[in-house]
């Protein structure tokens, strides 16, 4: 059975040159050109992945795309004319899976569908392969992660993160003490054939600071000069 991927783009051109294209490729497709609808659609069972525009009539990509993270995991790849960071961050930082700036090359969109689904089908399996266990809690000094409930807490204070900030918590927790480049936190927390600047890494790791390390005047992640990051636990 095909995979249906939705397209969410209020130009009509560009809605139906990817039509065109992904139906060439054997997926099932679906257009709708604005935010409302693109919510409405994007919550149904029968969706696989969403093709999202970040500017659009009725509810912004960005809107579009918090509503749906609250019901469905659904793969989103974010499209938008805009490329400054900020809003790259912003849209992964509320669940988006991937995010492309128009003009993009068609070959380069398939290659990230075909990684998103990909990720999607594998589901909860670390990178080799062995499926985690979701109640297992991850305590380091005053910080716990339990995975079963996406939470993290700092003694008995609940600790407000993305989802890709949980899952870089959670990937370097599971490290503790190792030092990890960049390029294997990437390959790790985003896909080994994520498309994008390692520099990435630098932003959320900033994020995970202020919101443990300096909140809690306490030193988890740590900077290795010239290689990356260690987790380990000292307190200031």
């Amino acid at each position: 059975m095909a995979q249906k991927i939705l397209i969410v783009e209020d130009e009509v051109k560009i809605a139906r040159f990817l039509e065109l294209e992904l139906k060439h490729e054997g997926y099932e497709v679906e257009a709708v050109h604005d935010g409302r609808d693109g919510f409405t659609k994007g919550i149904q069972p029968d969706v696989d992945l969403i093709i999202l525009d970040l500017m659009l009539p009725g509810l912004s990509g960005i809107e579009v795309c918090r509503r749906i993270r609250k019901e469905s995991d659904v793969p989103v790849i974010m499209l938008t004319a805009k490329d400054d960071i900020s809003d790259k961050v912003m849209g992964l930082d509320i669940g988006a899976d991937d995010y492309m700036t128009k003009p993009f090359a068609i070959e380069e969109l398939l290659a990230r569908i075909r990684v998103a689904l990909k990720r999607a089908r594998n589901g909860n399996s670390n990178s080799n392969g062995v499926q985690v266990n979701p109640k297992d809690t991850i305590i380091i000094g005053n910080l716990k992660l339990i995975k079963s409930e996406y939470a993290v807490f700092f003694k008995d204070e609940n600790i407000s993160l993305s989802k890709k900030e949980f899952e870089l918590l959670e990937y370097m927790m599971e490290n503790k003490g190792i030092v990890l480049t960049r390029e294997r936190i990437i390959e790790s927390v985003w896909g080994y054939d994520f498309i994008g600047d390692t520099n990435i890494t630098d932003v959320y790791i900033r994020y995970l600071r202020s919101k443990i390390d300096q909140k809690y005047n306490e030193s988890y992640i740590h900077t290795v000069r010239g290689v990356g990051y260690t987790f380990k636990y000292e307190n200031k």
